[in-house]
Formats: structure tokens, sequence, C-alpha cells
């Protein structure tokens, strides 16, 4: 059974009715890890050796934040700047996170047809994550398909039930190796 961590991270949680029951969904999950970012750093001051000391107790590291402007909350990339360091996670002697798993969890505000060529945003939600892949590959991780919650602002309590109750078994899926969405390496 693999440990997973959920690197959550929304500046505004309390006005996101998605990742409020994304994030309780994740708490309600065996054998997941919650870490709330914004909780952990309101003034943007990350323990970087603590963050390290995290991803080496899990093998499944989801960062989970809404799709701003085609990526994440400024805390989020802050995160990857401080914490991946040269000689930890990648580069000479850098084999921290050889092995682990990166996935994201987003929630966007567009459809899902939004997300493709000739679609209003022009390229699939594959496409805009790239950057994050190639940090995953550069550390030595796999990477898997994005778990994506589309139309965000406008699911109904029906619709919003039945995303978290997709997510609790996507994060089981991720967490008992059964996952169907793993991309191959280069």
């Amino acid at each position: 059974m693999a440990r997973v961590l959920v690197i959550f991270a929304h500046p505004a949680f309390e006005r996101s009715r998605v990742n409020r029951a994304l994030v309780a969904a994740a708490r309600a999950t065996e054998g997941v890890t919650v870490h709330d970012l914004y909780e952990a750093y309101p003034d943007f001051l990350i323990e970087v050796r603590d963050e390290q000391r995290l991803l080496e107790n899990h093998d499944v590291v989801v960062l989970q934040h809404p799709f701003f402007w085609y990526s994440s909350p400024a805390l989020v990339k802050e995160w990857l700047d401080l914490v991946l360091t040269y000689r930890w996670a990648y580069g000479e002697g850098g084999t921290a996170l050889h092995g682990k798993i990166l996935v994201q969890a987003i929630s966007a505000g567009g459809p899902e047809m939004a997300y493709r060529r000739g679609g209003m945003n022009h390229f699939s939600v594959r496409e805009l994550l790239a950057p994050f892949e190639q940090t995953a590959r550069l550390c030595g991780m796999g990477y898997a398909e994005a778990f994506t919650v589309h139309a965000a602002h406008h699911l109904d309590g029906a619709a919003l039930t039945a995303e978290s109750q997709r997510y609790q078994a996507w994060l089981g899926a991720l967490r008992d190796g059964t996952s169907p969405l793993w991309l191959p390496t280069p």
C-alpha cells in the first residue's frame, strides 16, 4: 500500500465549495495525508527541510489546487522552487524522490470541452500541465494523468457529491496501486 500525500493549496479555501469537498474526501481516505500549504505557511516562509521529510515519507504526491491561469496558486510555485533543491531532488546526488509518483488534482472553472485543440483554451489540461510533468521527470518521479473537476463553479450538490466520491476512489486507487492512469516514462 502506497503512502499518499496531498499537498493542498488554495488562497481562498473558505470560498471554494469544490476544494472544501475534495479536501474532506481526501481526509476521509485511509492512508492519505493532507497538508494545506496556505494553512501551514500564510506568510510563505516555507520550512524546507520539514517539507522534504514529508516527501521522503510518502510514495505518491498529489498537488491539489485550483487551475489558476493555467497553472497553480503562487504558493505551489514557491514550494516547488524552495523544496525541490539541487542535490536533494535532482542533479548530482539528488535522488530523494526517485521512484515516487507525482500527480495533480485540479479544479477548473471551464467545461471539459474548453480544454482541447480548437476549444476556448486551445490546449488540453495535460498540455497545460507539462511544466509539472517535466519537474517530476527531472526529479526521477513518475507522473500520472491529473484528476480534474471541470466547470467547478457550476456544480450542483449532487454533482459535487459525485466528484468527491470519484476523488476518494481515485486516491484509494493511487494508494492501492490500482490506478490505470500511469503515463509511460519516455
